[in-house]
């Protein structure tokens, strides 16, 4: 990923720097200028006494003194000065060239600097991101064990793709033999932080009100109300976010997520309440 983001930064500059160079040559080319046609053709026209020097030979003369064989330069005689040429309106308009010239280079590498900063955010999400893939700050504890009551035992957070439910303070014994500390973090105040897709092939798993369990409609995978399998064909429990507490408030890091329970996992040791809503009965407990 750190090659991708280097690769992307070198083209954003090399491709300024080509940009600026080429407009700078042309300004250069532009600033050496040309007569216009109309010129040259009064310069033939205007009378002349003698042949001036050639600009070589001044050179050749310059080269000769300073080697100590020169002979003196031949001044050059005046001639009349030249009548006044109106400017040539191409030359006139050659700032206006220069102006949409650049403000084309300019647009181009705001472009690719848009560009390579799109590129940079899609790599790095914010930390503070307050959606999935970021910590998201829930809310107080007890406010959610009382939301997750109000909603029949199963409280859904969208913007985390996140259930959360009650954790009974009674099966902490077995939990801390299996569950690791990121996880008992929220276990230990009484909540369970569940990702919402099944780890079978990543269906979002719904609950059901009768059973009490989570139940996966495409392959009818099961689990208790703590996201611990108890039947169809998932290779483990529901998987699980990093959370943690502080004063009371929980904050969950959507960014991690930590493989659910082995097979045969069963701390709560809760069973179906009423009716599957999945088969009609469970698929078999593992």
């Amino acid at each position: 990923m750190g090659y991708i983001v280097l690769a992307i930064v070198v083209l954003v500059v090399l491709a300024g720097v080509t940009l600026l160079t080429a407009m700078r040559r042309n300004d250069a080319n532009r600033a050496i200028g040309e007569l216009s046609r109309e010129t040259k053709k009064r310069d033939r026209d205007l009378p002349t006494t003698d042949a001036p020097l050639r600009g070589r030979d001044v050179e050749r003369a310059a080269v000769l003194e300073r080697r100590g064989d020169s002979t003196e330069l031949v001044p050059v005689s005046s001639a009349p000065p030249a009548p006044f040429v109106p400017p040539d309106e191409e030359t006139l308009g050659s700032t206006r060239r220069q102006f949409f010239n650049r403000s084309i280079v300019l647009m181009m590498m705001a472009s690719l600097g848009a560009f390579g900063g799109s590129c940079l955010a899609f790599l790095w999400p914010p930390s503070g991101a307050a959606g999935f893939g970021g910590k998201i700050k829930v809310g107080r504890i007890t406010d959610i064990l009382a939301d997750i009551k109000a909603a029949g035992g199963f409280l859904y957070k969208p913007e985390g793709r996140m259930w959360i439910t009650e954790y009974p303070i009674g099966s902490l014994e077995k939990a801390r033999k299996i569950y690791s500390a990121p996880v008992l973090a929220g276990m230990e105040h009484g909540v369970t932080v569940l990702y919402q897709k099944c780890p079978h092939l990543g269906c979002r798993v719904p609950n059901c009100n009768t059973s009490q369990w989570f139940e996966c409609p495409c392959h009818g995978s099961q689990y208790n109300r703590v996201g611990e399998k108890r039947g169809g064909p998932a290779p483990r429990g529901m998987d699980r976010f990093v959370v943690s507490v502080t004063d009371d408030v929980l904050t969950v890091d959507t960014g991690t997520v930590i493989q659910g329970p082995a097979i045969g996992t069963n701390t709560t040791g809760q069973e179906a309440e009423g009716p599957h809503c999945v088969g009609g009965a469970a698929a078999g407990h593992g």
